[in-house]
């Protein structure tokens, strides 16, 4: 009869195993929290460097981008904030607006624990070479 030692036993225990799958549903329960925040985020900001394009284009001001913004978001109901909530002008001249993307999406996690995801960045309008 040939006897096994601990040093020759293969394969994984219980413990390992239990570990695994609470390490895959924490990493499953992550990715489910954050992408749609960044998927979300990438939708913002072709929609509004097309509409800085358009005001630019058509030397509107500050409130008639701001009011067409607004009407954009609505149709694609991707976002629950106004316009003036997700960003803020750094250049107020008809023709030649600017904006910086300034907002944070919160997610729940667990509980009472929340993921915050910040946006920032400058929007460029759609086509431009800057």
């Amino acid at each position: 009869m040939r006897r096994l030692s601990l040093s020759a036993q293969r394969g994984a225990s219980v413990t390992g195993i239990m570990f695994f799958v609470i390490a895959f549903a924490v990493a499953i329960k992550l990715f489910i929290a954050i992408v749609p925040a960044q998927i979300g985020d990438y939708q913002l900001n072709k929609v509004l460097s097309a509409q800085l394009a358009e005001a630019n284009n058509s030397n509107q001001t500050a409130k008639q981008f701001t009011e067409r913004v607004d009407k954009q978001l609505a149709i694609n109901a991707n976002h629950d904030a106004k316009a003036e909530e997700l960003f803020v002008f750094t250049s107020k001249t008809p023709g030649q607006l600017a904006i910086k993307k300034q907002y944070s999406k919160t997610n729940n996690f667990f509980g009472n624990i929340d993921i915050v995801s910040r946006f920032e960045g400058d929007i460029t309008p759609k086509g431009s070479t800057d």
